[in-house]
C-alpha cells in the first residue's frame, strides 16, 4: 500500500511540475507581441470563411441594400467596409422597382446620408463584417430603428490590409467616421456603437472628436469593459480564466502590467466625453461580466455625487470609531444623493434601465437578464431604448 502511495504521489508530482512549467511557458509566451496581438485581437479567425465581401447579398442581405467599400486610412491602411441603407430608405427607392434593383452607387449613400441618420458600428475580437450575429444587427438596426449602417473591418481584420493595434483602431474608427462625413453626413447624424473591444475603439474615438470639437449624435457601448488589464484578469481562454492566478500575489500583477501592451482604458477617459451615453450588458454575460459597465456608470456619476471617505486599505492600518462613522455617513449621503439624480425603471421579464444627466448630457444604463455576450444588442427592448434616447426609429 506504501508503495501505491508513494507512486501515486509521485505522478502527481510530476504532473503538476510539468503543468506549472506549461503554465509558465504559456504566460511568457503572452509576453511576445505578435503572439499577444493574436491572442487579443483573434482576427486570425476570419469567420465565416470564403466571404465574398463584394457580393454582400450572400450574407444574407437585401438585394441593392449595401455598398461594398475600400476606405484608405491616413497611414495607408485599406479597410474594407459596408455601407446598408435605412430599411424604410430603401424600400420606398429600391424595393419598389421589384427584382430589377439597381446596384447601389456612391451617390445612392450620400442622398441616403442627408435623408436618415446612420450608426457607425464597431465590432468586437475575432470573425469580420460578415458573421452572422453581426448581420442580425445590421437588419435590426436598419429596419427597427430606420438608421444606415456603416460596418468597417479594422486593419487585419476581414479584407482589411495591415496589423491590428490600438492606434491604428483608433484611427480606422475615425476613417470611417471622416468618410460619412465627407459623403453627406453631419456628425449630429452619426451615432457611434461599439461592441465589446468595439467599445473600446468607440470610446477612443470619441475622445478624439471630443479634442477636435466635433459632436456626433452620440455614444452607444454594447457589452463594455472597463480596462484590458481589468478583462483579461478573468477573460476565459477556452472557458479557462488562465491568467486569474497571477493576480494573488504582487509579483504576478507586475508580471500582468508588463505582458499587455495594450490600454484599452475607457474609464480613465470616459468623463471626457462631452454627449450622450448608452450602455448595455446582460448579466449572463459570461466573457465580460456585467459589473463593468456598473463600474463605468458609477465612474460617470462619481463626480456629481457627494465625496465618499475611503477606508484605509494597507495591512496594519486600524480605522478610528470616529473615521468609521465618518465613511458611513458619507456613504449614506451619496446613497441618497444617487436616488435622486438617477432615474431607475425596472422592466418585468427584461431587466431594468437608469437614467441621469451629467453636464446636460443623458446617460442611459440597461442592463437586462439575456443576450449573454454577443446578442445584448439584438434585444428589442435595448434597440428601443436606444431608439428612444437618441430618437431613432420614426420612417
Amino acid at each position: 500500500m506504501a508503495t501505491l502511495t508513494n507512486g501515486f504521489l509521485s505522478k502527481a508530482h510530476r504532473f503538476f511540475t510539468y503543468l506549472g512549467v506549461f503554465y509558465a511557458v504559456g504566460i511568457l509566451l503572452l509576453g511576445i507581441p505578435t503572439i499577444q496581438r493574436y491572442v487579443l485581437y483573434q482576427h486570425i479567425f476570419r469567420w465565416p470563411l470564403f466571404t465574398d465581401f463584394n457580393i454582400p447579398e450572400s450574407s444574407g442581405l437585401a438585394p441593392g441594400k449595401t455598398l461594398n467599400l475600400k476606405l484608405s486610412t491616413s497611414d495607408n491602411i485599406t479597410l474594407g467596409a459596408w455601407f446598408i441603407l435605412s430599411d424604410g430608405y430603401y424600400q420606398r427607392n429600391f424595393h419598389a422597382n421589384g427584382p430589377d434593383v439597381p446596384p447601389i452607387t456612391l451617390d445612392v449613400a450620400a442622398n441616403a446620408l442627408r435623408k436618415r441618420p446612420t450608426i457607425l458600428y464597431l465590432h468586437g475580437t475575432a470573425g469580420n463584417r460578415a458573421t452572422p450575429s453581426r448581420i442580425h444587427h445590421y437588419s435590426r438596426w436598419t429596419s427597427r430603428l430606420q438608421v444606415n449602417v456603416l460596418a468597417v473591418d479594422y486593419r487585419g481584420f476581414g479584407d482589411s490590409g495591415g496589423q491590428p493595434d490600438e492606434a491604428g483602431l483608433e484611427l480606422d474608427a475615425y476613417t470611417a467616421f471622416q468618410w460619412l462625413v465627407d459623403h453627406g453626413s453631419l456628425p449630429m447624424d452619426i451615432l457611434i456603437v461599439g461592441h465589446s473591444l468595439g467599445t473600446a475603439v468607440a470610446s477612443n474615438l470619441a475622445k478624439r472628436l471630443v479634442q477636435e470639437n466635433i459632436k456626433p449624435r452620440g455614444l452607444s457601448l454594447l457589452a463594455p469593459f472597463s480596462s484590458l488589464s481589468v478583462v483579461v484578469e478573468t477573460y476565459p481562454l477556452f472557458g479557462v480564466p488562465i491568467l486569474q492566478p497571477l493576480q494573488s500575489f504582487s509579483l504576478g500583477r507586475k508580471l500582468m502590467k508588463r505582458l499587455i501592451r495594450e490600454e484599452f482604458n475607457t474609464l480613465s477617459i470616459l468623463q471626457e466625453l462631452n454627449m450622450p451615453i448608452f450602455v448595455a450588458h446582460a448579466t449572463s454575460d459570461v466573457e465580460i461580466p456585467h459589473w463593468h459597465s456598473q463600474t463605468l456608470i458609477e465612474h460617470l456619476l462619481n463626480p456629481i455625487l457627494p465625496p465618499s471617505l475611503n477606508i484605509p486599505s494597507a495591512p496594519g492600518n486600524t480605522l478610528s470609531e470616529e473615521a468609521f462613522k465618518a465613511y458611513k455617513e458619507s456613504m449614506a449621503k451619496r446613497h441618497e444623493a444617487r436616488a435622486l439624480l438617477v432615474k431607475k425603471k425596472e422592466v418585468e421579464k427584461f431587466g431594468f434601465v437608469e437614467e441621469f444627466e451629467v453636464r446636460g448630457h443623458k446617460i442611459t444604463y440597461v442592463e437586462t437578464h439575456w443576450g449573454a455576450h454577443n446578442l445584448v444588442g439584438l434585444q428589442e427592448g435595448v434597440q428601443d431604448e436606444m431608439g428612444q434616447m437618441f430618437g431613432l426609429g420614426a420612417i
